[in-house]
């Protein structure tokens, strides 16, 4: 059985802090075609140092440290795509045109799993939620015209548990405590609705390089002290979305887990 698996994301380092992991544990897998969509390329994000980019430059400066974070990983996607949409601005995106320029991708690549956004988009962040939204509709659609792949749709999550866990730490060095109800902030899901628990504790060091290589946005891996790094970077967290799951049924350890006999 070949491993299709695609991401759809909003901005460059989604996918560093969403899938790096899951994808690392499966670089030396021959099966594996990794497909990364990118709805935007971050160009009204931060600056960290004046001297990695302008605001002119910044959208083509992330897009290169997307490509340089995946090199990082060591498994680069197979297919890398930039779609360029306006940065905060992808909810006011015309919806069937971008469902329709997402499922193009799906239609050509038919992964067997497909993962994006939640209803919280993790941050809340409108672009996040307009993508999963989109994405999703585009994995239905293309889906219901038949033929392979598409067997799994994932959301991409923060289990409440590893969150209370983070901010607890958090707060005991002195840190300000996260605030899901404002813009930009975490949210956790409940446990029981986390379908896949991925251990990336043996590529925690992988996730973290690929997220050192997006240089302008070095504020986000700053903020996470030195000695919480391996803990918060050693799982990735998914909610199924379709199928439906049954309830309490016990998580599984990998993306693909379950969809093929011989795993």
């Amino acid at each position: 059985m070949s491993r299709g698996f695609a991401s759809v994301v909003a901005h460059p380092d989604d996918d560093a802090f969403g899938i790096t992991g899951t994808v690392a544990l499966h670089a030396g897998d021959p099966e594996f075609r990794f497909t990364l969509v990118l709805a935007t390329s971050g160009e009204a994000g931060m600056i960290s140092d004046p001297s990695l980019a302008t605001r002119a430059t910044l959208g083509a400066v992330r897009e290169q440290e997307d490509r340089d974070a995946w090199n990082a990983v060591g498994r680069p996607p197979d297919r890398h795509g930039f779609l360029r949409y306006p940065d905060g601005g992808v909810a006011d995106v015309q919806f069937d045109e971008l469902v329709e320029r997402f499922a193009a991708v799906l239609r050509d690549e038919r992964p067997e799993v497909v993962v994006t956004f939640g209803p919280d988009g993790i941050t809340g962040h409108a672009d996040h939620i307009a993508v999963g939204r989109a994405a999703s509709e585009a994995f239905h659609l293309v889906r219901a015209e038949g033929g392979p792949g598409f067997l799994r749709l994932l959301q991409l999550c923060i289990p409440q548990s590893s969150l209370t866990r983070s901010n607890d730490d958090l707060v005991a060095r002195g840190g300000e405590p996260m605030d899901p109800t404002q813009p930009f902030q975490p949210r956790g899901v409940d446990d029981a609705l986390v379908a896949i628990l991925v251990d990336t504790a043996p590529v925690w060091q992988t996730k973290l390089a690929a997220l050192l290589e997006h240089r302008t946005q070095a504020n986000d891996v700053q903020q996470i002290p030195e000695d919480l790094r391996e803990q918060m970077l050693s799982v990735e967290a998914y909610v199924q979305a379709w199928p439906e799951r049954e309830p309490g049924a016990p998580s599984l350890r990998d993306v693909f887990e379950g969809l093929d006999p011989d795993r």
